[in-house]
């Protein structure tokens, strides 16, 4: 990714991995700007070092979380999308923001013909606008490349023609699903490139797979076995996990139950890749690295999840 979206190219997304280790580590490949997603992430990435350049492309009218925001020793944007949200931050000590604008994905983010009024409240409230963002997230929707592109140009053209009656120098969107198709963005917002997971995985093979849950065969029969590893331990809104040979039958709290191709016995150790990396690193406290991709690689470092929370 680093060789694709140099430096200031990329502001990688916190959320996907809630590791200040791993944020270093996209540091020293250049990346010095960050996106998160709560304001527990940018305080986290402020108190370990991270906050020359920290996004929360996110909305929040919490008056306590923005005022530590505001005081947390970083350069710290916030997105706003409502004269509520310009309001709050101004309140709150922000000083600089972006507009968000919807670009299609029907979440957060206003309308684009009211974006440049925001942007005037804004600066009548003495914030700086930096620019807009727009999240083009709808776009996943389209397995085949090349409707996904056309999708991006489209929401782009939107959020371009926003951005010149808005200003500022930042142009922020795009995330690991279109890294390589937003040329528009000035800055893209990938997460999920940096571990992967079996959902994102097949539309992306510049990337692989490198977060598993080591999981403990706890019984075992003719048919079927089931590993210590449930709902509990694994994001489930993409679906189903995969097992390394193997077909997953049913996933329930503390349990994944499966067919192995070859027999299993109690004891057996397997690997669990979660459909949906970022809610699975939200549930555990900690990552092992580990040298070598089978289930007895030896762990030479270990990474606190120090993100998570709220």
């Amino acid at each position: 990714m680093a060789e694709a979206l140099p430096g200031a190219r990329l502001r990688p997304h916190v959320k996907a991995h809630k590791c200040t280790g791993l944020a270093t580590r996209q540091r020293e490949v250049g990346h010095r700007s960050f996106t998160c997603a709560t304001p527990r992430e940018m305080v986290g990435m402020a108190r370990a070092g991270l906050g020359e350049d920290l996004l929360l492309a996110n909305e929040t009218l919490d008056a306590t979380r923005l005022r530590t925001m505001a005081e947390c020793g970083a350069r710290v944007t916030v997105a706003v999308d409502s004269d509520a949200t310009v309001h709050a931050a101004a309140d709150n000590g922000i000083k600089e923001v972006l507009i968000d604008v919807n670009v299609g994905l029907p979440r957060c983010g206003c309308a684009p013909d009211d974006a440049a009024r925001i942007a005037d409240l804004a600066r009548s409230r003495r914030l700086e606008v930096r620019g807009v963002m727009g999240y083009e997230g709808h776009v996943y929707a389209f397995t085949e490349r090349e409707q996904r592109a056309h999708a991006t140009e489209v929401s782009m053209e939107t959020l371009l023609a926003v951005h010149a009656k808005v200003g500022g120098d930042v142009v922020s969107a795009g995330a690991t699903g279109t890294f390589d198709l937003n040329t528009w963005a000035t800055e893209i917002q990938a997460g999920s490139y940096a571990l992967m997971d079996t959902t994102f995985a097949p539309m992306m093979p510049q990337f692989r797979p490198a977060l598993y849950v080591l999981a403990t065969v706890i019984s075992a029969n003719d048919k079927h076995a089931v590993a210590d590893c449930g709902l509990k331990a694994l994001g489930m809104d993409h679906g189903n996990p995969t097992i390394d040979d193997a077909t997953v039958w049913l996933v329930s709290d503390e349990h994944v139950t499966f067919k192995p191709d070859r027999p299993l016995h109690a004891g057996d150790v397997v690997r669990v890749w979660p459909a949906h990396v970022d809610p699975t690193v939200a549930l555990h406290e900690r990552m092992h690295v580990a040298a070598g991709a089978d289930t007895g690689a030896a762990v030479i470092d270990t990474w606190d999840v120090d993100l998570r929370g709220w």
